[in-house]
């Protein structure tokens, strides 16, 4: 896919939330407790900061939001 952003999200045990943060989109730093409201939260948050950063897009403007959670087997 052309133009594809690459978002990369981390499970914090400790503040129970999913933490997103992205090479493709400078400033890019949010949180949440879910991937689903995560999700919603970067569909207007990268838009807006690409544009705040002075970067042409086009629309729709797609992304790739991959999550990572460690976690311990009994």
């Amino acid at each position: 896919m052309e133009n594809l952003l690459y978002v990369h999200a981390t499970w914090d045990s400790e503040a129970s939330v999913w933490v997103a943060t992205s090479n493709d989109v400078a400033g890019l730093a949010t949180e949440a407790a879910t991937t689903e409201e995560l999700v919603a939260k970067l569909k207007v948050m990268i838009p807006e900061l690409l544009a705040l950063n002075g970067v042409a897009t086009t629309r729709p403007l797609p992304f790739e939001l991959t999550t990572r959670q460690f976690v311990l087997a009994a």
